[in-house]
């Protein structure tokens, strides 16, 4: 029987988690996770008006947790990129849609949602976020604005990770957003650590191209974005 792979999850400990969690359902024992955040979520507090609004937002569950933290009681529809984002947005007691993609596929999905005379959208999201949403929904003649009620804080790759890393013992990294890959392949160059045996798993082209400066042993990125696609990915690792 093979060992099983040592797969590398650096989002926050509870998104971690639940993807640890799918991906052991969808390939039982084929994978140890080691979780190491590089990415700490805190609110900004800034002010959330909704009186206006027609429709939420979500590009992330990050957004969807720190919505839900406000205990912010809505009937507004919410529109969210994938799956998972859509599932914790459910969970939360919103109303969601799953644009099954991109951040094209929810002003789309948004887009073909809306109606003359609606009110704005609100985007729900931290302080960086990938893809100018709000400018693709301009272009769709869709009123909309941002609201940066979270902040991503970078955390450094935590000792069980970089011993790891060091000992040739991370067999494969999953990479999440271009931001998150980036920060990680700046730990690896600081800690010198060899990845020519490495595989990169990517969720999008663009968390790819981040990571790819280091040239680990094989790249693979998802055909679909969104855990599903991510898992299936990995599958073939």
């Amino acid at each position: 029987m093979h060992r099983p792979k040592t797969l590398l999850l650096t989002r926050p400990e509870r998104q971690s988690a639940a993807f640890a969690r799918a991906l052991d359902a969808a390939l039982p024992g084929r994978f140890a996770v080691t979780v190491s955040p590089m990415t700490r979520i805190s609110p900004t507090g800034a002010p959330l008006d909704l009186a206006d609004a027609s429709g939420l937002l979500f590009t992330s569950a990050n957004g969807v947790e720190q919505f839900a933290a406000r205990g912010i009681a809505t009937a507004l529809p919410a529109y969210c990129v994938g799956a998972m984002t859509a599932a914790a947005a459910r969970a939360a007691g919103l109303r969601a849609e799953s644009a099954g993609g991109d951040v094209a596929a929810l002003a789309a999905l948004a887009a073909a949602a809306h109606r003359p005379g609606d009110g704005p959208l609100v985007h729900i999201r931290g302080r960086h976020a990938a893809g100018d949403l709000i400018g693709l929904l301009a272009a769709r003649g869709v009123p909309a604005r941002p609201a940066e009620i979270y902040a991503q804080e970078p955390e450094p790759l935590g000792p069980e990770a970089a011993a790891r890393f060091a000992g040739g013992r991370i067999d494969v990294v999953a990479l999440f957003s271009p931001r998150s890959s980036a920060a990680l392949a700046a730990a690896i160059v600081a800690g010198g650590w060899p990845v020519g045996d490495l595989v990169s798993v990517a969720i999008s082209p663009a968390a790819d191209a981040a990571f790819a400066g280091l040239s680990p042993g094989r790249r693979v990125v998802a055909e679909a974005p969104g855990r599903a696609g991510l898992i299936a990915a990995l599958a073939g690792v």
